[in-house]
């Protein structure tokens, strides 16, 4: 049976299976290789990046209908401070949108109110693509988004983790995305990178338990499949898996090695 709201709502309903999700990680925007890697079965959503990927605003609106087809939901990562990009986002049909460096509770606030509809926000209307892929009536999709289009604001910097709870606590943000890279940058003064290091672990739990406490979603980003496994065992509601870019590498150095034996 399809689900209610189609690909736009399926990210919050798999959330709601309480299983650890992983979406792929897209940079390249090309549509054909994000609905590739929709195509995994292994693969729960994919997320698009624009914060460091090349993707921009009509790179989107072009991939989202791909990976829909394969029934799989779209995130969607802005740039810093790119909170303006977010309802056009969610028009075009994405599931959830990730913030980067929401380090205040009035970062937080920002980002939330052009992600839902008043009452509790203040998104405009004009969700033209999202209704075709949804197939909702518009009173429905009105009445139901806030509910499906999710908001993930990443913490990744000292600031953040102080502000944690009051971020957990803004209304409309659904949840809290972890950079273990820029956590470790962080954490160390800018001493050195090491996503998997101590202080990034303790980080994470402490995240965890904040986030659990207030009732939210929490993702990360991981860099190999033995690193999701764990994540996964820890209870991340959402593992990013490596990156498009990181996986063609790999493959093609496991193919040379192979060629070349």
């Amino acid at each position: 049976m399809a689900e209610r709201g189609g690909a736009v709502a399926a990210l919050a309903a798999r959330f709601r299976e309480g299983k650890p999700l992983i979406t792929a990680w897209c940079g390249i925007p090309e549509p054909s290789v994000a609905g590739l890697l929709a195509g995994e079965p292994g693969f729960d959503a994919v997320t698009l990046d624009m914060q460091h990927g090349a993707y921009d605003f009509d790179s989107i609106a072009r991939t989202v209908g791909l990976v829909a087809a394969r029934g799989k939901p779209t995130i969607a990562r802005v740039p810093v401070g790119g909170f303006t990009t977010v309802s056009r986002l969610l028009d075009a049909g994405i599931s959830g949108v990730i913030a980067p460096m929401v380090n205040t509770v009035e970062d937080a606030r920002r980002f939330a109110a052009l992600a839902k509809y008043p009452p509790l926000g203040e998104r405009s209307w004009g969700p033209t693509a999202a209704l075709m892929l949804s197939g909702l009536a518009p009173e429905t999709y009105l009445k139901e988004a806030n509910g499906f289009s999710l908001t993930l604001a990443m913490i990744e910097t000292r600031e953040a983790l102080d502000a944690l709870d009051g971020i957990l606590a803004v209304d409309g943000i659904d949840g809290i995305f972890l950079g273990p890279s820029d956590l470790s940058i962080a954490l160390s003064g800018g001493a050195g990178l090491d996503p998997e290091g101590d202080a990034v672990r303790r980080a994470l739990e402490h995240a965890m338990a904040r986030a659990r406490a207030a009732g939210k979603r929490v993702g990360v980003y991981s860099q190999s499949g033995p690193r999701t496994r764990e994540l996964a065992r820890q209870g991340f509601d959402l593992i990013a898996l490596a990156s498009d870019v990181a996986l063609l590498r790999a493959g093609a150095q496991a193919a040379l090695r192979e060629a070349r034996a």
